[in-house]
């Protein structure tokens, strides 16, 4: 469904455009390189507005909360998109629904459903990224997946056109969603459904999910998430410890001694280069010595330094 007007008179920008923008500020590493250019858009129009102003091969990168992605030190040749206080409104639809802007952090989710009534999002308390960035790669963790809760989302492409897609428009997997015709859209927005529940129970499952987190994986140092999928049948932490890998050191990058699947920035020196290559050593060691083949969850972009 087409919601935009392209040929309408063009309206002056109201959001923060910035030229080589540091990323190593936006991303949860806290490393590696700046951006060309970026635009904090105002809102969901200043935004569709904005994306009728780039070139047609304009490389462009939507970032929320900067989990799940390292840049390279060579930086993005592109514009980078960020959503989180941009596209960040939530809406009751009903007692077990809401509507969520894509920056709006999913644990904010989790805690408005169950202040309202429903039960099931308590999962997205463990998800550290935005509502956009679930939809992107169909994030999960608890036995929760963000698009078996997905009634519709909607999408913006480079002309500004706003359209609303529904689950049957993609071909989505575990961590895995591709729109259906390779069209480039990007999620603004989305409405999520839940089963109705509790509000005390579903506030305490929070609780118990988040002391769980806080006690298995290293919050205290700048890390991106789980950085491979789990093999079906298995854990990537427990193959990558099997190889003897945790606190295996590049740099300043490090496999996490409490979460082999994390891989940390513990002092704040490592560099994208740092972490890369030691994704890649984990990678090769464990296929050498398992014959699995790990597959990559976080996200790498730009140009080598």
């Amino acid at each position: 469904m087409d919601m935009s007007d392209p040929n309408r008179i063009p309206v002056p920008l109201r959001g923060v455009a910035t030229q080589d923008e540091p990323m190593a500020k936006h991303v949860t590493w806290r490393a590696g390189g700046a951006a060309r250019a970026s635009y904090r858009p105002a809102d969901v129009e200043d935004l569709c507005q904005f994306m009728r102003t780039l070139a047609a091969q304009e490389p462009v990168l939507f970032v929320g909360l900067g989990s799940n992605l390292l840049v390279r030190d060579g930086g993005f040749d592109g514009t980078v998109i960020f959503t989180h206080r941009a596209l960040a409104g939530i809406a009751q639809v009903n007692g077990r629904c809401c509507y969520a802007g894509a920056g709006v952090p999913a644990p904010h989710v989790a805690r408005f459903i169950a202040k309202h009534g429903g039960s099931g999002a308590e999962w997205l308390a463990g998800v550290p990224g935005t509502v956009g960035g679930a939809l992107a790669m169909n994030a999960g963790c608890y036995g929760g997946e963000t698009w078996n809760h997905v009634v519709f989302a909607d999408t913006v492409d480079r002309s500004g056109t706003r359209r609303t897609r529904v689950k049957e428009d993609y071909d989505v997997g575990y961590r895995h969603v591709e729109l259906r015709g390779h069209t480039e859209e990007w999620f603004i927005g989305a409405r999520l459904c839940f089963a109705r529940g509790d509000e005390q129970a579903s506030m305490a499952r929070i609780r118990e999910l988040l002391a769980k987190r806080v006690a298995s994986q290293p919050l205290n140092q700048p890390n991106a998430g789980s950085v491979f999928r789990n093999p079906p049948g298995d854990h990537a932490a427990r193959l990558i410890e099997s190889c003897g890998l945790k606190g295996f050191t590049i740099g300043g990058a490090q496999v996490s001694t409490r979460h082999a699947n994390f891989i940390v920035n513990p002092r704040g020196t490592a560099t994208a280069a740092d972490i890369e290559a030691v994704i890649d050593e984990v990678q090769n060691q464990v296929l050498t010595r398992t014959g699995i083949e790990l597959v990559r969850e976080v996200r790498i972009v730009g140009t080598e330094k």
